[in-house]
């Protein structure tokens, strides 16, 4: 057989074989088997050419994909199993690929930690479940994470969420109201707690009577409707203490307001 034509397309060749079969080829692969107009091939070089196109072209693709954002092996499979690249040459180009060191799951866990104490506020827990979804190996998250001290940024989202909800809840609604949104951002209860304790909560009596206040007159108005006498007492009595409220204040407050 002898190559009568080599024609460049948009992103590939156009091989013509005695001048009646037609392949489309990578660069790569012209490189590769030093491919040239009429040049004698076999049928056994033939296939290899075919094989060798779809290695190349799969690695090209997934080599696009990559040069966006570092990628896990995870997510480079799929990228390639969804643009229709042959399963059997897959793997071969998955290890190509972290021979070359353009796949590396394990520097990839190394950046994704490292810019979440940087610059996130996700917790060891959320950040392994995440990982774990890109189908990272879990020991390797695990001994990655164990190398890490969460204790600043643990504080820094404390001090965060403090100066959220600091003017809006009582002071033990705000404790359990940072604990609890730390705890949904993958923090420790251990870790959220000390966290709390580290910060400077400005206890102002005034203040915490005025979120009283405010409190009991949208639950009067939504028990008021229902309820009065002792029974109305009760329920805004219950009503306030699920909010943090301090009892001696809740009692002194209804004597005041009922």
């Amino acid at each position: 057989m002898k190559i009568t034509k080599i024609e460049k397309k948009k992103r590939l060749y156009l091989l013509e074989i005695d001048a009646n079969d037609k392949l489309y080829v990578t660069e790569d692969t012209i490189v590769h088997f030093m491919l040239s107009k009429n040049m004698e091939i076999d049928e056994a070089t033939l296939k290899d050419i075919q094989k060798f196109t779809q290695f190349s072209y799969g690695k090209n693709l997934a080599l696009y994909h990559i040069s966006f954002k570092q990628r896990t092996a995870a997510e480079v499979k799929k990228y390639l199993e969804q643009h229709d690249i042959d399963s059997l040459y897959i793997p071969e180009i998955l290890e190509n690929l972290k021979k070359e060191n353009w796949i590396n799951d394990e520097q990839y866990v190394e950046t994704y930690l490292s810019q979440n104490l940087n610059t996130g506020d996700k917790g060891a827990y959320v950040l392994k479940q995440k990982l774990i979804q890109k189908e990272i190996n879990s020991q390797l998250i695990d001994q990655k994470l164990a190398n890490l001290d969460f204790s600043p940024l643990s504080e820094k989202v404390a001090q965060k969420l403090l100066r959220i909800y600091q003017h809006k809840l009582s002071t033990k609604t705000l404790k359990d109201k940072i604990i609890q949104n730390m705890m949904n951002k993958g923090f420790s209860y251990s870790e959220a707690k000390i966290a709390f304790e580290n910060l400077e909560v400005e206890k102002d009596s005034e203040q915490e009577f005025e979120l009283l206040y405010k409190e009991l007159d949208k639950q009067y108005r939504k028990y008021s409707k229902k309820y009065d006498g002792y029974e109305l007492k009760q329920r805004l009595t219950q009503s306030l203490a699920r909010k943090g409220f301090n009892f001696d204040d809740i009692a002194s407050a209804l004597r005041d307001y009922l």
